[in-house]
C-alpha cells in the first residue's frame, strides 16, 4: 500500500509552552509532502522528524491566527538558504498574501525560487488542490476570524492485475489498462472472461480531515464523513465548556461526539490549552464519548 502519513510538527494553541509546540503538521501522500498550518517553529519540527524539505511543495494555512502561521516567513526564508529551486504553493486566505509581500521583498530578495499564493474562499467547501492521487478540499469552521479546515482524500486506483491469469488466457497488453479499469475481457472466439477473474480488487482510498481551529460545529460532520483520520481540536476539558465557547474552540468531549456522529474510523485531538498540565484529561473525555482516539504529541507518526 501506498505510503499515506500524518507527522505533527506541534499541537499546542496560542500561549507558548515548554510542553508543545505551535499548530502544524505535513502529511505525507506517497512521498508528496504537504504540510498544515506553520506555527513558530515548525521548521526546527520538520527537520526533527526527518522529512526532506526538498519534498515539501504545498502549504495549507487554516487562518490567520498568529499559532497557525508566525513560523512561515522563517521557512520560506530557510529555503531560499538551502538553495531550493522549486515553486512553493501556499494556500491561503486573501489576506496572507496582502501581509507577506512585502516581508518577502524585504527579507528574500534575490531568492532563487518562487512562492505563489492560491487563495482559499473558507466559507466553501470546494477543492483547492488535486493531483493524480489526491484531491485537498477546504471544510468551512466557524471561529473568531475566516478559517477553514482540509479533507486530504485518495482517490480511488485501478483493479490490481492477476499475473497468472493473464497469461493464461494470453491477454496482450494493450488490453491491460482496460482490465485494470473493470472491463471483462473477449477471447477470440468470443468467450467472456469476468473481470473479477482477472484482477482483484484495489485498496480502498484513505481519507484525512484536519478540523482546527472551531466552535463545536455539526455542519462539518456530512463532508467528513466515514474519513480513516480525523484531526479535531480539543483545547479545553468539560469544566471549561463556557470558554470554549466564548473563544470559539470545542472540548474534547466535543470532539469525540463529531467523531462518533461522522462515523470517522479514528479520532487524533490536539490544539491544547496551556492551562492543562496533563492532558490525559482531554484524552479520557474525548474517549468517554469515542473510545478510538489519540493524543497528539510532538512527532508523532501516525500511518493510514
Amino acid at each position: 500500500m501506498e505510503k499515506f502519513e500524518v507527522h505533527i510538527l506541534g499541537c499546542g494553541s496560542a500561549l507558548p509552552t515548554t510542553r508543545h509546540f505551535a499548530s502544524s503538521q505535513v502529511v505525507n501522500i506517497r512521498e508528496k509532502l504537504f504540510m498544515i498550518d506553520c506555527g513558530e517553529g515548525a521548521q526546527l519540527q520538520l527537520r526533527r522528524s526527518k522529512l526532506k524539505f526538498t519534498r515539501l511543495n504545498h502549504i495549507f494555512i487554516s487562518h490567520l491566527h498568529g499559532d497557525h502561521c508566525f513560523g512561515l516567513m522563517g521557512l520560506i526564508s530557510t529555503f531560499g538558504l538551502v538553495g531550493r529551486t522549486a515553486t512553493l504553493h501556499i494556500h491561503c486566505h486573501a489576506d496572507l498574501e496582502r501581509i507577506l509581500t512585502p516581508q518577502l521583498e524585504y527579507f528574500c530578495k534575490g531568492m532563487a525560487y518562487n512562492v505563489e499564493f492560491h487563495l482559499i474562499n473558507p466559507t466553501k467547501a470546494e477543492v483547492v488542490y488535486e493531483d493524480r492521487s489526491v484531491t485537498v478540499s477546504s471544510i468551512p469552521l466557524r471561529h473568531r476570524i475566516p478559517t477553514c479546515g482540509f479533507l486530504f482524500a485518495e482517490k480511488p486506483t485501478p483493479n490490481h492485475i492477476i499475473r497468472d491469469m493473464i497469461d493464461f488466457y494470453k491477454v496482450p497488453v494493450f488490453e491491460l489498462n482496460r482490465i485494470k479499469n473493470g472491463e471483462d475481457y473477449v477471447l477470440p472466439d468470443g468467450t467472456v472472461i469476468p473481470n473479477n477473474r482477472l484482477t482483484t480488487p484495489p485498496a480502498p482510498p484513505r481519507s484525512y480531515a484536519y478540523c482546527s481551529d472551531t466552535i463545536f460545529h455539526r455542519p462539518i460532520i456530512e463532508q467528513i464523513k466515514g474519513v480513516n483520520l480525523l484531526f479535531h481540536e480539543a483545547t479545553f476539558a468539560q469544566c471549561d465548556a463556557q470558554r470554549a465557547k466564548e473563544t470559539f474552540h470545542t472540548t474534547a468531549m466535543q470532539a469525540g461526539e463529531i467523531a462518533r456522529d461522522a462515523d470517522v474510523k479514528q479520532l487524533l485531538i490536539g490544539h491544547f490549552s496551556a492551562r492543562y498540565e496533563d492532558e490525559n484529561i482531554l484524552l479520557q473525555e474525548a474517549r468517554s464519548v469515542f473510545p478510538n482516539t489519540l493524543l497528539a504529541k510532538e512527532n508523532l507518526k501516525v500511518t493510514l
